[in-house]
């Protein structure tokens, strides 16, 4: 098993989307990118530890690659839009990849590149950051499979 860590604006679409791919073992919503002191939700929302909202991936390399984790990543969010993805707005809903290895290092930055290549936003620049992972921190129980749990559709950001 591998782990891919990704930010893209509330943590409760990302972790739908992720969950949907066969190869997926496990999702779990959390914080990264802050002061690394443990935070809660209230904190990170507020916007003054300076963590992103994330989803840490759990999954098996030899039925889903990276780079398809990578194109899902990139078909769900805004990647244009400074610390804001639809209505949700400050630091905590950057778009970020916090590579675990070289490999994903370099693999995200080739992505993110195909992407500014590819026009696909025009002339808006692509703002995601692509940093190396932090201390994660685990988003309090009632975060996780919120969706689901709450038997609410899916959080997508229009674009």
């Amino acid at each position: 098993m591998a782990l891919a860590t990704f930010g893209a604006g509330c943590f409760w679409g990302v972790e739908y989307f992720f969950k949907q791919v066969d190869g997926v073992a496990n999702c779990v919503c959390g914080y990264m990118g802050g002061d690394n002191q443990y935070s809660s939700y209230v904190d990170v929302k507020a916007g003054i530890t300076g963590h992103a909202e994330v989803v840490q991936v759990e999954y098996d390399p030899s039925k889903v690659s990276f780079n398809t984790l990578l194109e899902i990543f990139w078909q769900n969010h805004n990647p244009t839009t400074v610390n804001q993805q639809g209505d949700d707005i400050g630091d905590q809903y950057r778009s970020s990849i916090f590579f675990h290895d070289t490999l994903q290092q370099e693999q995200a930055q080739l992505a993110k590149q195909a992407i500014i290549d590819s026009k696909k936003w025009g002339k808006k620049p692509i703002v995601t950051e692509i940093v190396p992972i932090e201390q994660f921190h685990e988003a309090e129980s009632y975060h996780q499979d919120y969706l689901a749990k709450n038997n609410l559709p899916s959080c997508h950001i229009s674009f």
